[in-house]
């Protein structure tokens, strides 16, 4: 879609041949335009610098491109397992800047902010930081505090953890014609339109509560004073093993922090059975409130509404141009067997078929106040006017 200063389309693709899929998908996302930036998603199936190379054959040289590998992607015409989805936007009307830093285990939260320097010199009345990042790098929590420390705190921050479709092994982002692996890659946007945020996950809390007696980082070793292992077994009346009951990865148990707004989502998806300890991909605070989280479909599609009805709603009453979607791998898992293409009509639904393409990541990445930003089992819409 487009208006006399800022435009947005998205394309998709599930050829094989990896520069065919990035030039086509490209291609069909920039249409007649000349792009300032393109948001690639793509599964690591691909060759990903040949990918790459078709997507700048169709930008031109001068285009900043950025994004990330997935769990899936998604766009307008559906969602896709295996395939490319991008989002390019241009015109007058929007200012574009990117940074790229390489994660230090030492010092994540350094990452961060230089991720965020991309921000630096932007003065246009609507801005954003566009973060992604490598997902598996078990402190998602410190590279996201480390970019909301070094920005205004006015300016919210939005993206997603690269995934590597089920492996578990090696993410990889993209930052104009490089591949990265343990990286942050940083797009400053600047538009004179505004810009909205939406968050929702449409997961309910499960009764009684707990505490989470002693934790380090991402790691619950005690809840209410008990093994987190037990406690998590019993509450699902699961008598088996740990390996058994997360079956290497593909059974998660959602986890909800007590927030002023609600449930910050956590995801366990791994436990010991000698030491009787949990653990997911970011940090469980001692001390914190805590429920077992559920949800069926239905809830999690009306997730995906509000979540889109939320970031329209920010436009002060403009129509949406376009929207970018970073929806989690786990929601993915559960919306399998049709439930894919019902989340896709309620998004179009929500967002009067704008356009829109994101991918399903590792986590998302959300701050529009305050000092929470990273999510799980979250779908994060950005939408722009």
């Amino acid at each position: 879609m487009s208006n006399p200063h800022r435009w947005f389309g998205v394309g998709q693709s599930a050829a094989a041949d990896s520069r065919k899929a990035g030039a086509g998908a490209a291609a069909e996302a920039i249409g007649l335009g000349e792009a300032k930036a393109l948001f690639v998603f793509a599964s690591v199936a691909h060759d990903l610098p040949a990918l790459l190379a078709g997507v700048r054959m169709e930008a031109g040289p001068d285009a900043e491109i950025v994004g990330a590998t997935s769990m899936g992607e998604l766009g307008s015409a559906g969602a896709t397992d295996g395939g490319v989805a991008i989002a390019a936007l241009g015109g007058d009307g929007f200012t574009v800047q990117t940074r790229a830093a390489l994660i230090s285990k030492a010092d994540p939260r350094d990452a961060g902010a230089r991720a965020a320097q991309a921000l630096h010199g932007l003065d246009d009345e609507h801005q954003v930081l566009i973060m992604f990042s490598e997902g598996l790098s078990g402190q998602p929590h410190e590279i996201v505090r480390g970019a909301y420390s070094a920005i205004d705190p006015g300016i919210p921050l939005v993206g997603g953890f690269a995934a590597d479709d089920r492996h578990f092994s090696e993410t990889f982002q993209f930052y104009n014609d490089e591949v990265l692996a343990g990286a942050v890659v940083g797009l400053g946007l600047g538009s004179d339109g505004p810009i909205g945020i939406g968050v929702a996950h449409g997961w309910r809390r499960t009764e009684p509560p707990m505490v989470v007696t002693k934790s380090s980082g991402p790691h619950i070793y005690e809840l209410d004073g008990e093994p987190a292992l037990d406690v998590l077994l019993r509450r699902n009346d699961f008598d088996g093993s740990a390996e058994e009951f997360f079956d290497r990865g593909r059974q998660l148990q959602p986890l909800g922090l007590s927030r002023r707004s609600g449930e910050d989502i956590r995801v366990i998806h791994a436990g010991d059975d000698e030491a009787r300890s949990v653990w997911g991909t970011a940090d469980v605070p001692q001390g914190a409130l805590v429920w077992l989280m559920e949800g069926d479909r239905q809830a999690m599609l009306d997730g995906a509404a509000w979540s889109c009805t939320e970031a329209v709603a920010r436009l002060d009453g403009l129509p949406p141009l376009g929207v970018l979607a970073f929806d989690c791998g786990g929601r993915r898992a559960g919306l399998i067997e049709g439930g894919l293409d019902q989340e896709i009509q309620a998004m179009r639904t929500a967002l009067s078929d704008a356009p829109f393409a994101g991918f399903y990541s590792l986590g998302e990445i959300a701050r529009v106040r305050g000092a929470l930003g990273t999510h799980h089992l979250t779908l994060v819409t950005l939408a722009l006017a």
